[in-house]
């Protein structure tokens, strides 16, 4: 890997520090108590990318299929998911989100959001909310590098 200037390297530094104290301060507002990350994570995935089996979503989250057998038994125990045979093989079980599911991401979401929203609307001015704005679409090129 190529060296990169001091400047680079402190200003990658800055924004991963900047990025994880924003990521926990979202999870503290909502879901804290009821959903450990794990949790969270596969509730999310199954949700955003649909239905999968359990080695699926293991591999996925990058966990072993053990640990993912226990974090689909707390999600399963709070109503979360949806369980059938898949259709190409009776024999595997393909795991989905369920109405009750849906309803709780859609609604930490939606929660999460309106806390950001009104921390940019407390604590910036217009000025530096626009070039937050405008810092976004930069931020998403280097998360999908």
């Amino acid at each position: 890997m190529a060296t990169v200037p001091a400047h680079v390297a402190e200003s990658a530094g800055w924004i991963r520090g900047v990025v994880a104290q924003l990521h926990r301060r979202l999870r503290q507002v909502d879901n804290a108590d009821s959903l450990t990350p794990s949790q969270s994570a596969a509730l999310n995935r199954l949700y955003r990318e649909g239905p999968a089996t359990q080695g699926e979503l293991a591999a996925a989250e990058h966990v072993r299929q053990q640990s993912m057998a226990a974090t689909l038994s707390a999600l399963d125990s709070l109503g979360y998911l949806a369980r059938s045979r898949d259709p190409a093989d009776g024999r595997r079980t393909v795991i989905s989100v369920s109405e009750l599911g849906e309803k709780t991401v859609l609604g930490v979401r939606q929660h999460r959001d309106e806390w950001l929203a009104h921390a940019l609307a407390a604590e910036l001015s217009t000025e530096e909310l626009e070039t937050v704005r405008q810092a976004l679409p930069l931020l998403q090129r280097i998360a999908q590098h």
